[in-house]
């Protein structure tokens, strides 16, 4: 993975934004990795219903799980 100082990203943000390939950008400051620059790929329409089926739901979600009476 290709790694860049911040100040030089800085200068050439423009440019690294349009050639950042799959692999993506690490983005260092004073030698150490601070940020992480990937292409997305998803759009937000593909991400709707993605998890259908991989969920299982246990118990109430409307439910915090204590008993209370609201006339109290």
């Amino acid at each position: 993975m290709k790694t860049i100082a911040a100040a030089k990203f800085k200068e050439q943000c423009l440019a690294l934004l349009d050639s950042v390939t799959d692999e993506g950008l690490v983005i260092t400051k004073r030698g150490k990795p601070v940020a992480r620059l990937v292409p997305v790929h998803a759009n937000g329409k593909d991400l709707i219903g993605i998890l259908r089926g991989k969920i299982k739901v246990r118990g109430n979600l409307l439910s915090t799980g204590i008993p209370w009476d609201a006339e109290s």
